[in-house]
């Protein structure tokens, strides 16, 4: 007689498929858009010192954004749902309290 738990299948799950995706340990979407914004403060200034104030920006954001990442991977979604949702969940203490 089989045991009761032998009967049950399972199935791997990959981290792939459950995990945030990351560019250089931060968020995709914000590192090539901030690569993009200093891309473009380069290249319409076009001087030395417009390229090392934009790669100085560009690093500095990155840093930043893989803190940011490295607290909670999925932070920016989290955000933008915020935003969202802001006029429905109002920052009261209680959903009693008069306005």
């Amino acid at each position: 007689m089989a045991e009761a738990g032998s009967s049950l299948r399972r199935n791997r799950i990959h981290r792939a498929l459950s995990r945030a995706t990351l560019l250089i340990g931060a968020d995709r979407e914000l590192v090539l858009l901030t690569g993009l914004v200093s891309v473009i403060l380069i290249f319409v200034v076009l001087t030395v010192y417009s390229a090392i104030f934009g790669i100085a920006i560009w690093i500095g954001l990155v840093g930043i954004l893989r803190m940011m990442a490295k607290a909670d991977p999925l932070m920016r979604q989290v955000y933008v749902r915020h935003l969202n949702y802001r006029g429905h969940y109002l920052p009261t203490s209680s959903p009693w309290r008069q306005f």
